[in-house]
C-alpha cells in the first residue's frame, strides 16, 4: 500500500527544546493517528506519547500470587433462586472489585466476533475514508479521533477511537456510522442495550432494592460506544494504550479481543484482566458509586501498550439520561440501603458526562 499518504511529519526536537504544541499540530494535522504513524513506519515512539518512568514502574510490584476479576455466569437469571445467587455475587465482586466479567449473558458469539472484525476493518480502511470522519468536535455523534484531549492532556495514549455516541437520542440514523462497521455496530449495540437492562436489574437486586430500581431510573439510557484500536507498540514500555482513570458513568460494559493488556487497580496493584472466550468486562462507574454511598466502588483502571498488535476493544458507557448543570441526584443511604424512601442529598456535575477516556 502507498502509505505517502499517512506519514506524519514532526519538527525538530531535542534534548530541552522539545515543542510539544508542534509535535501534537503536527500528529492532529495528519488525521491518521496512531496508526498512520505505524504506516510511515516510526520505530521511535515520538515524544507526546513517552511517560515518565515512574508512572509506567507502578506495574512492577511483586504479586505472590495471580489474582483474577471475578468471573460471574449470569445465565437462567429469570429464576428468582438464581437471580438472588447471581445478585450475590454481582454485590460482592462491585463491593470488591469494581470489575467483573460475565460469561452466558446472551449475546450470541457471532456478534462479538463481528463487532470486533468491523472495527478492526473501520481502523485499517484507506487514510482518505478515516479522515471524513475525523473530529475532535464533542457534539458529532459519530467521529473518528486518537486523544480527544490532545491538546490540554501531558501524555498522549497509544490509541485511535471510533466514538459513536448516543448520549442525546437513542435513535441512531445507520447512515451516521461508516459503512465498514455499520450493521456489526447497530447488532452489537442492539443486544449490549438489552443486556445492559439486565445488568441494572442485577444491580438493582444486589442494592436490597426492587428488581425495577436502576432500570426506573433511566440508568440504561445515554449510551456512549467508544471503539478503540491500539496499534502495535515498538516501545511499549514508553508508553500506554490508556492512562489510569475510572470511568465517570453508571456502569460500563466493555468487549475486547484476546491480546490482553486492561488492567484494574486492586489493593494497591495492578491485576492483570485476562480475556475470556464471550466474555465481556462490565466495571462500576462514579456515577453508581455516588447513588450506591460508595457501597460499590467505581476503580482506576488502565491499558498497556504491547508490541503485538493491534488490540481491539468496545467500552459501551450507560450514562444515564442526560441532565442539566447543578442537578442533584440523591444516593440511597448507607445504613438503610433497603428503604427506598431514605435518601441523602449529593451533588452532581454535568462534567462527571464529558470525563470518558476516549
Amino acid at each position: 500500500m502507498d502509505t505517502s499518504s499517512t506519514e506524519v511529519s514532526f519538527p525538530e526536537s531535542a534534548g530541552d527544546h522539545f515543542d510539544r504544541a508542534k509535535e501534537v499540530k503536527a500528529f492532529e494535522d495528519s488525521k491518521a493517528g496512531v496508526k498512520g504513524l505505524i504506516d510511515a513506519g516510526v520505530v521511535e515512539v515520538p515524544k507526546i506519547f513517552i511517560r515518565p518512568p515512574d508512572e509506567l514502574s507502578e506495574d512492577l510490584k511483586s504479586r505472590p500470587v495471580e489474582l483474577q476479576v471475578p468471573v460471574i455466569d449470569i445465565g437462567n437469571i429469570r429464576e428468582r433462586y438464581s437471580r438472588e445467587r447471581v445478585a450475590n455475587e454481582v454485590r460482592c465482586a462491585s463491593e470488591e472489585w469494581g470489575f467483573f466479567q460475565v460469561v452466558n449473558h446472551g449475546i450470541p458469539l457471532d456478534v462479538l466476533e463481528e463487532m470486533i472484525d468491523g472495527i478492526r476493518m473501520f481502523h485499517e480502511e484507506d487514510p482518505e475514508v478515516k479522515r471524513a470522519w475525523y473530529s475532535l468536535d464533542q457534539v458529532k455523534r459519530v467521529r473518528f479521533y486518537s486523544n480527544r484531549d490532545m491538546y490540554e492532556s501531558t501524555y498522549a495514549n497509544w490509541r485511535d477511537t471510533l466514538n459513536i455516541s448516543m448520549l442525546v437520542s437513542d435513535h441512531l440514523d445507520p447512515d451516521e456510522i461508516p459503512n465498514s462497521c455499520r450493521f456489526s455496530s447497530i447488532e452489537y449495540i442492539k443486544h449490549v442495550t438489552y443486556l445492559g437492562h439486565t445488568l441494572f436489574e442485577l444491580l438493582s437486586v444486589a442494592l436490597g432494592l426492587t428488581l425495577d430500581h436502576l432500570p426506573a431510573l433511566e440508568c440504561a439510557r445515554g449510551r456512549t460506544f467508544v471503539c478503540n484500536y491500539y496499534p502495535a507498540c515498538p516501545e511499549p514500555e514508553l508508553t500506554l494504550g490508556t492512562s489510569k482513570h475510572s470511568d465517570p458513568t453508571f456502569i460500563t460494559v466493555l468487549l475486547q479481543d484476546q491480546l490482553g493488556g486492561l488492567q484494574v487497580m486492586h489493593k494497591n496493584q495492578w491485576v492483570n484482566v485476562k480475556p475470556i472466550p464471550g466474555g465481556l468486562v462490565v466495571n462500576i462507574g462514579d456515577l453508581l458509586q455516588i447513588i450506591s454511598n460508595d457501597k460499590f466502588k467505581s476503580v482506576d483502571h488502565r491499558v498497556l501498550a504491547n508490541r503485538v498488535g493491534p488490540r481491539i476493544s468496545v467500552a459501551s458507557f450507560f450514562a444515564g439520561v442526560s441532565v442539566p448543570p447543578k442537578v442533584y441526584v440523591r444516593p440511597f443511604k448507607r445504613t438503610d440501603i433497603r428503604r427506598k424512601s431514605s435518601y441523602i442529598r449529593g451533588f452532581y456535575s454535568r462534567r462527571l458526562y464529558w470525563r470518558f477516556s476516549f
